[in-house]
């Protein structure tokens, strides 16, 4: 028994970790803001997150996270994700949602560039972020 609250608890941990956390900017590492400044000097009111291991810092807008960028915790470039409105999706993300997330509606959107200038595009569903290629061919779940 005990080692099954054991495996319980650590499962629980890991899938903890895996989430995005709200983390203070004093325990970012100062080659990741350093970073952040040098590629994005216009960054103001950063609110700063863990996720996946890195970094993500977010500001801009209304909500404060018009921009959503990832730095890994050397303080080299991952992505940039910004804010577009649901309407701007490529054509053939919400015909994949209608498809396959019955009565869902996309609640969020944004541009995917990574550090090779790949574009992708993400799309909110029920919590969970879609990713889907330039064309809105589905790639894979977030």
């Amino acid at each position: 028994m005990k080692k099954i609250l054991l495996s319980a608890t650590v499962i629980l941990l890991i899938a903890g970790n895996l989430k995005a956390q709200d983390i203070k900017t004093k325990d970012v590492p100062a080659v990741v803001k350093s970073a952040l400044t040098k590629k994005y000097p216009e960054a103001k009111k950063i609110g700063w997150e863990k996720e996946k291991g890195n970094f993500e810092a977010n500001w801009g807008g209304k909500s404060g996270e018009d921009n959503s960028v990832q730095f890994t915790p050397a303080g080299v470039f991952v992505e940039i994700v910004k804010a577009i409105p649901v309407a701007d999706l490529p054509k053939n993300v919400m015909p994949y949602v209608k498809a396959h997330y019955k009565g869902a509606r996309v609640t969020e959107a944004g541009r995917v560039t990574d550090a090779a200038g790949k574009t992708m595009y993400e799309a909110e569903v029920k919590g969970r972020d879609l990713i889907f290629d330039e064309n809105g061919n589905f790639l894979k779940k977030d």
